[in-house]
């Protein structure tokens, strides 16, 4: 059985708006939507990891806050991820986007309206429903 891999994701919330990214056309499910983040490396605590990326891809110091829904997503040709998405409500420094094919603001209730990642749909909903 092939390893769980975990995967950290933020939600950046700023004056009521969510920050999301849109993968770069060349990258696998390019295009996509997501919410910045990516992959614990091994010893690496989840929030640790979350901050790590979060200044990577967007240049900011961010306040990691509560987990706000973890669940396991299995894409059918990758090994099963276990994702976590973590409240940012905190953060020094304007996100720049150093990663994406472009990144911006958006209002919970309007996020189902966008292309996400497969694996993300389920807390969009979640989102969406608690907004």
């Amino acid at each position: 059985m092939a390893r769980v891999v975990a995967v950290v994701a933020g939600v950046v919330t700023h004056a009521g708006k969510i920050l999301i990214g849109q993968r770069k056309r060349n990258d696998w499910h390019g295009l996509k939507w997501e919410f910045p983040g990516g992959k614990v490396e091994t010893g690496e605590e989840p929030a640790s990891a979350l901050a790590r990326e979060l200044k990577e891809e967007l240049g900011i110091d961010a306040v990691i806050g509560d987990l706000m829904q973890r669940y396991q997503f299995s894409y059918n040709e990758r090994p099963p991820i276990e994702l976590m998405f973590f409240e940012v409500t905190q953060f020094t420094g304007v996100p720049v986007n150093y990663e994406f094919e472009q990144i911006l603001w958006e209002e919970a209730v309007k996020l189902p309206g966008y292309d996400f990642l497969e694996g993300d749909r389920e807390f969009i909903e979640y989102l969406a429903a608690r907004a």
